[in-house]
């Protein structure tokens, strides 16, 4: 690890609601948990104990505590009770004797109610490797991809979308077509107002995992306002226009948990959903690098979650990124709940009969931890580890795979979600690495 910045953005973590957010949230309930090592890791065989408090209205709550102790992801193996005694409680959630993650999973019942809340703590995680293995013939099987890809002209609309442009940006609708069948995806491009030839770094920000808009287009202005052309793009075809309950019928329809899109051809590395994907992220790269305004020297790919795994991808498979910024990334070490141990999303474990010799194959010509070996560019990275849409296991296993200049961002507390200050601090880290 060439540089770790390890940032505990709070020791108060998330209270009853399912979805994170920052203190203070609106509950009148308040989760502390606190574990005896402040920066929540440890060594292979040593004990970690966790201080849980419970608060109403910022009053002590003597409570029972019910809890169950697993590793990360995983069922639980040792199940209690802890009486909060002026709201505290000490937990001895013990140890591992192989690197991976702890999780202390907790429920109060509370006048007539439960709350719950959850923490993990590390052992040796740098430790940590996928149980994923690279095909022999990867490279080869995404390089002959490309290159039929790329018999088919560069072919796009571009259209003026004034409803996202500012006295400082301005906003394009794009339709790219990426085959001769005709697919497509659709992107809004951000321009700096008043870019000149030859000025701007590009920015290419693939989007999370779903069947939906585009997330608030505007969100990341700043990368235009400081200069840069920034592509903010989606996956499936599908105008981002649209009404949004036409995306919440065709998520009913269409990404259900055994037959989304995650899960479309996987008995077959050809025929899978993703490849499309991501040979589309290399169209958008071949778009971008064809601008008059573009500066030349600069590609960066930048996307959290699924966006995060695809934005590995592009790096790795496409020599012209020299930045990599991802949070969390999915489609990690898919396969290694196959053999008992922490995977990554979309968790097939999940589904009954999801892992056998076609699928497993398929998974190693697509997970992002045979990315993480080809990428040769400057690398940042986030993810917190009380995250269990794409756990810190599978984070790690990446960055413990990445052989390339790296940096990280620990957030312990967070979730499946990075604050609007880290991702602009993000943008701050790309522009001092501007070349």
């Amino acid at each position: 690890m060439k540089k770790l910045f390890l940032m505990l953005l709070m020791v108060l973590a998330v209270g009853a609601k399912a979805v994170a957010e920052n203190y203070p949230y609106r509950s009148d309930y308040l989760w502390v948990t606190v574990p005896d090592h402040a920066d929540w890791l440890y060594k292979k065989g040593e004990k970690a104990r966790v201080e849980v408090q419970l608060y109403k209205y910022g009053v002590p709550v003597d409570a029972v505590v019910k809890y169950e102790i697993a590793d990360d992801m995983l069922p639980s193996d040792r199940k209690g009770e802890a009486r909060l005694k002026g709201g505290r409680a000490s937990i001895d959630i013990g140890t591992r004797t192989t690197p991976g993650f702890r999780d202390l999973r907790l429920t109060a019942n509370v006048d007539g109610k439960t709350y719950k809340h959850h923490i993990k703590v590390g052992f040796s995680v740098d430790e940590i490797r996928p149980y994923t293995k690279e095909p022999a013939d990867f490279l080869d099987f995404w390089n002959k991809n490309i290159e039929d890809m790329r018999a088919f002209p560069l072919t796009y609309t571009k259209t003026k979308a004034e409803e996202y442009c500012t006295d400082k940006v301005d906003c394009y609708l794009l339709k790219i077509t990426l085959n001769k069948q005709k697919q497509a995806v659709y992107a809004y491009l951000f321009y700096p107002k008043g870019a000149q030839k030859v000025q701007c770094p590009v920015v290419l920000c693939p989007p999370g995992a779903g069947i939906k808009t585009i997330k608030e287009p505007l969100r990341h202005k700043y990368y235009a306002e400081n200069g840069c052309i920034r592509m903010e793009m989606e996956i499936h075809g599908l105008n981002p226009t649209l009404p949004k309950e036409t995306f919440d019928d065709m998520t009913k329809a269409f990404n259900g948990r055994d037959n989304g899109y995650l899960f479309n051809g996987l008995e077959d590395p050809d025929r899978y959903y993703m490849k499309r994907v991501y040979l589309a992220l290399i169209r958008c790269l071949d778009l971008l690098t064809s601008l008059p305004e573009w500066d030349g020297r600069n590609v960066i790919v930048q996307g959290g979650s699924q966006g995060g795994a695809l934005s590995m991808v592009a790096a790795a498979l496409d020599s012209r990124v020299t930045q990599c910024i991802v949070n969390h990334p999915a489609l990690s070490d898919m396969a290694a709940y196959s053999a008992g141990r922490t995977g990554g999303y979309p968790h097939f474990n999940r589904v009954e009969g999801m892992f056998n010799d076609k699928t497993l194959r398929t998974m190693a010509y697509y997970d992002v931890v045979n990315f993480a070996r080809h990428i040769t560019c400057d690398t940042y990275m986030t993810w917190g580890y009380n995250d269990d849409t794409c756990p810190p296991t599978t984070s790690y296993a990446v960055w413990n795979t990445l052989t390339c200049p790296k940096e990280a961002l620990l957030t312990p507390i967070n979730e499946h979600w990075t604050s609007d200050e880290t991702e602009y601090r993000q943008m701050e880290w790309m522009l001092k690495k501007l070349r």
